[in-house]
């Protein structure tokens, strides 16, 4: 059976106890929390500064037994450091989370691959894999650019590369480039829908990612394609931001209908 985690960005109202307990309530197995801004000035959940907050969230883990399994975000640009990054991976220790995020802003690839395998030797100590997405407006623009970054890295023994399913289909990333992915390279995949294709401008493909996803079969991304040639153990972090459908439901229902189309298009009948 797959797990589902439900991401920061389907859930963006919530707070972090808040969204536990929705996951809770619906089935979700685990959480994606966005504890640093992906840009200055982007909301972001409150957690690392606010103790009273921690403790509320860790005892909502305990009383519900939903898990953090990914936190946000890390970027490496061409001057990269860790260790600003200490307070995120030192909450993600806390929260016993799998994976950090991490996104490139450097499209040298050699300097990207060093400051890369810099920040997975660093996030180690911590417990947390740091898994590279690949994004077609990004220095790493598609899965054979992630795997180069990999080689040139070393392969860190906690590295990683997380497929999202609108960056696959908006990028030239093939069924055959996901496969070839060895499988330990792969701690969890993103879920959603759009329309696919490679004639979307930066700005599209930055507002559909943020802000405009449709829910699973309502696009024409070839998701069973996708998710048949990833490893069936995979979790599946269901990220579907509608700034417009979610905000008039409300984060439980979008949530819910998010977790509901993803069952249905990955064959799941359990569903009540």
């Amino acid at each position: 059976m797959r797990n589902f985690s439900l991401a920061y960005l389907t859930a963006n109202e919530s707070s972090v106890p808040e969204a536990i307990d929705i996951a809770a309530e619906l089935g979700y197995s685990s959480v994606g929390l966005r504890l640093n801004p992906n840009v200055p000035g982007a909301p972001f959940q409150s957690f690392i500064d606010d103790a009273a907050l921690r403790r509320e969230t860790l005892a909502r883990m305990s009383d519900t037994g939903v898990m953090v399994f990914d936190i946000e975000i890390i970027r490496i640009g061409a001057v990269f450091d860790p260790v600003p990054y200490r307070p995120l991976l030192e909450a993600g220790a806390a929260l016993q989370a799998r994976a950090v995020l991490v996104a490139a802003d450097d499209s040298d690839e050699q300097r990207l691959a060093q400051h890369y395998a810099q920040l997975c030797e660093y996030a180690q100590v911590f417990g947390l894999t740091a898994n590279l997405e690949f994004m077609p407006w990004t220095g790493v623009k598609d899965a054979k650019a992630a795997m180069r970054v990999m080689q040139l890295a070393g392969y860190p023994r906690n590295a990683g590369i997380l497929v999202d399913a609108l960056h696959f289909g908006r990028s030239t990333t093939s069924l055959e480039d996901i496969a070839s992915i060895p499988s330990h390279l792969i701690h969890y995949a993103q879920m959603c829908d759009a329309k696919a294709g490679l004639n979307f401008t930066t700005e599209e493909m930055i507002h559909t990612a943020r802000q405009a996803r449709q829910l699973p079969g309502e696009g024409d991304i070839d998701l069973k394609g996708l998710f048949n040639v990833l490893p069936r153990i995979v979790p599946v972090s269901i990220e579907i931001p509608d700034v417009v459908r979610s905000k008039a439901m409300g984060d439980k229902a979008w949530a819910e209908a998010a977790l509901r189309a993803t069952k249905e298009v990955l064959g799941h009948n359990e569903w009540p």
